[in-house]
């Protein structure tokens, strides 16, 4: 073990376990946990500290001794620079088993309560091109890699159009190619870049806010419409109709073509005035038989034919018969709450962003169904003793909260709510599982289903059936 500015070198260290965030695990001579970048269960290696906590340190590889034979080889070149897919170099079976072993372990360590026999994760079919939906970014500046940084080549063309580099707000990889949204999404993408290069365009400046092209989103569906939105900094009317005039020439497949001008420090979208330019301003998604408007503001589930997966998996542990009433709590744009409700009596949407509960009534309204009613609120808020008076104690409770899970008094209100069965659909099993700790006084967890929506990730949904006891 060596000392070099104040980095602690551990060598010929065993890769034992994935952790969370995608990291590998090892242990370090004195007992600590080494959360690793870019290794693999299996791996021996050498590694290098950047960070030391008292019980663990964070740290990169420096060499490889010996190569586990759960490693593949990543298909895109931007591995390891990029850090959207983390796992590339995992076989794909293993990246279900560690999934499925973050879940068992959160519900059992953090939950502490009796739990069935887990359903084996469910995998997703497609494991890469699976995402409907991708933000890139324009930038002057763009990320050198090493072998860029060492070569003797001087790189005048500073231009990118990618993704931000891990923790650096202002970098941004160039992308030669992305496995993660199919085609036409690259073919748009370096188009785009190389047009606006040939019209001598601007790329955005991060740092000293300037430049014209801000960022790029490309919005897929299963039935094959395409959304591209371009923002920019500020107007320049004859640019910006070059641009888009080329794009809608290049791909007269894109169903929605949309611009904003953004010229406010960040580049959210959520309270910009979208422009249509060419098309229609939104797309369709298909989910048997019902069709979702999608616009540019939109949520929805990035894996399309997963979701569809996900969505079955909740109808079928909610065993409705047809005379239910159903509460979906957190229903967003109501995608969940309209795909059971021809198994339900009614169901009853709660959702805290207005945007989305529109979207919700203009679907339900677009898809002829008539037994679903949606309300926006504040969870913790809004369902109280009075939401329900006026709407019925629900038979069954559909919950899919973001990733810090219920507040404890949504928790405490659907203890009280005492309804026969909650399907619980969660992005964070280690949330998940301190709910499920509070709900135990009164539910007993009956089934679990881990559910991958993201490959080469270590991203995990999971789903579970509480029945009262």
């Amino acid at each position: 073990m060596a000392r070099k500015n104040n980095r602690v070198v551990f060598e010929n260290v065993e890769v034992v376990d994935a952790g969370a965030k995608g990291k590998a695990v090892a242990k370090a001579p004195d007992g600590r946990v080494i959360f690793i970048n870019n290794a693999v269960p299996g791996d021996v290696v050498t590694v290098q500290t950047f960070k030391k906590k008292k019980a663990f340190y964070e740290a990169s590889v420096t060499s490889i001794s010996k190569y586990s034979e759960k490693r593949v080889e990543p298909v895109c070149p931007h591995f390891g620079v990029c850090g959207g897919c983390k796992w590339q170099n995992l076989g794909y079976e293993h990246q279900l088993y560690y999934k499925q072993k973050e879940v068992a372990q959160n519900l059992q360590r953090i939950g502490k309560i009796e739990l069935p026999e887990f359903q084996p994760i469910l995998g997703s079919e497609k494991q890469y091109f699976y995402r409907n939906k991708m933000e890139f970014s324009f930038s002057d500046n763009k990320w050198l890699t090493l072998e860029q940084i060492k070569s003797d080549k001087v790189i005048e063309n500073r231009n990118a159009l990618g993704f931000h580099i891990p923790g650096m707000w202002d970098k941004i990889l160039d992308l030669d190619i992305c496995y993660l949204q199919a085609d036409p999404s690259n073919a748009i993408r370096d188009f785009i870049k190389a047009k606006a290069e040939e019209l001598n365009l601007a790329f955005f400046n991060t740092r000293n806010q300037e430049g014209f092209l801000r960022t790029l989103m490309i919005r897929t569906t299963s039935t094959g419409e395409v959304m591209v939105l371009i923002q920019f900094f500020h107007e320049d009317e004859e640019n910006r109709k070059l641009l888009l005039n080329a794009v809608a020439e290049e791909f007269p497949q894109i169903t929605s073509l949309l611009y904003v001008i953004n010229s406010k420090g960040n580049d959210t979208l959520y309270d910009q005035e979208i422009e249509l330019f060419h098309g229609r301003d939104h797309i369709f998604e298909e989910m048997e038989g019902l069709q979702f408007k999608i616009n540019a503001k939109s949520f929805y589930q990035t894996n399309s034919e997963q979701a569809f997966e996900l969505y079955k998996i909740t109808r079928d542990f909610a065993g409705l018969s047809g005379n239910e009433l159903v509460y979906d709590l957190y229903t967003g744009t109501g995608t969940i709450a309209q795909f059971v409700a021809k198994k339900a009596q009614k169901v009853i949407g709660v959702e805290a962003v207005p945007d989305a509960i529109e979207a919700a009534k203009a679907n339900a309204l677009l898809n002829k169904i008539e037994n679903v009613e949606f309300y926006v609120g504040d969870m913790k808020k809004v369902f109280n003793e009075e939401f329900i008076a006026a709407h019925g104690r629900p038979d069954v409770v559909i919950t899919d909260p973001p990733r810090d899970g219920m507040h404890a008094d949504v928790v405490a209100q659907l203890i009280n709510l005492e309804a026969q069965k909650i399907v619980y659909v969660s992005c964070n099993s280690a949330t998940q599982a301190r709910d499920l700790a509070l709900l135990d006084a009164k539910y007993k967890v009956t089934k679990v289903q881990p559910v991958d929506m993201f490959p080469q990730t270590h991203h995990v949904e999971n789903v579970v059936l509480l029945e009262k006891r």
